[in-house]
Order: C-alpha cells, then sequence, then structure tokens
C-alpha cells in the first residue's frame, strides 16, 4: 500500500457498512455497541479510548453493557473497551481472542472486515448474556461513528 493522507486513511472505515453491523447486532441483545474513529494523535491509544468512552456516554447503559471500538487508522492501532457489566461477564480471555482475530485483519489492510468481525463476535456474545428485551429494548446509544470531538 502507498503512502495514504489522513483523509483517505479516515475513509477506509466504511461507514454505512459498520454502521448497519451494529444495527444488526443490536437487534440480538440489549447490549449497546459503537466505533470511534480518531484522527492521527500523539499519546496512549489506550488512554485516549477510556476518554472516548466516558465522552460518549458509554458508562450510561442501564446494565453497564456498552462496548466500544476504537480505532487510529493512520497509526494501524485499536483499542476494544467493554463496560464492567460484559466485562463481569466474559472476563479478558474474550477481549485477547477478539483483538487477536482483529488484529489479523488490520495487519493486511482489511480494516472494515476485521471491525465487522469484532462487531458481529461482541453480539453474538451480547446477546447470550443480555438477551434482546422485545418491545422493552430502547437503543440506548446512538449507532453513528463517532470521529472525534469537533475542535
Amino acid at each position: 500500500m502507498g503512502f495514504l493522507s489522513q483523509g483517505k486513511l479516515l475513509d477506509i472505515i466504511d461507514d454505512d457498512r459498520v454502521k448497519a453491523a451494529i444495527a444488526a447486532a443490536e437487534k440480538r441483545t440489549s447490549g449497546e455497541i459503537r466505533v470511534s474513529v480518531s484522527r492521527f494523535f500523539w499519546g496512549s491509544v489506550r488512554c485516549a479510548a477510556e476518554k472516548a468512552f466516558n465522552r460518549m456516554g458509554m458508562r450510561q447503559t442501564r446494565d453497564r453493557n456498552g462496548i466500544l471500538f476504537f480505532v487510529v487508522p493512520s497509526r494501524r492501532r485499536f483499542v476494544v473497551v467493554g463496560d464492567e457489566g460484559i466485562h463481569q461477564k466474559v472476563g479478558q480471555d474474550f477481549w485477547d481472542k477478539l483483538v487477536a482475530a482483529m488484529a489479523a485483519d488490520f495487519k493486511i489492510g482489511k480494516f472494515n472486515e476485521g471491525l465487522i468481525r469484532g462487531i458481529e463476535e461482541c453480539g453474538r456474545l451480547l446477546a447470550i448474556h443480555f438477551p434482546y428485551q422485545g418491545a422493552r429494548d430502547v437503543n440506548e446509544l446512538p449507532d453513528d461513528i463517532d470521529h472525534g470531538e469537533k475542535k
């Protein structure tokens, strides 16, 4: 892959496909899945992901079952953050395996495929521990892709 400008790197993520994957996953669960795609920055990707988790209201879900995929394409880095409700159910081993599977796709430039695979896997797991509640279930957080704070 040749040089890609920052704008082109951000365009690698297909918002429509990712949003559709989130909507499909959330039809099976009361859990909430969000994606944030960040521009280049210096510093800890983990710390930035945790700040985005808070900024996006991910801790506000009734069952504390929000999951954030935080992607920094220009640095080829990502972090998956799960709130305490889901983490207590699945443990660290789930997150480690999820990240490894996604990283394999990301390493070969398949950002959308890796992200969608991660979303689908989280949706499957959330459906087990936090099944869809029917008419009582509300979409607590938007499915739109977050592109960071507006400066």
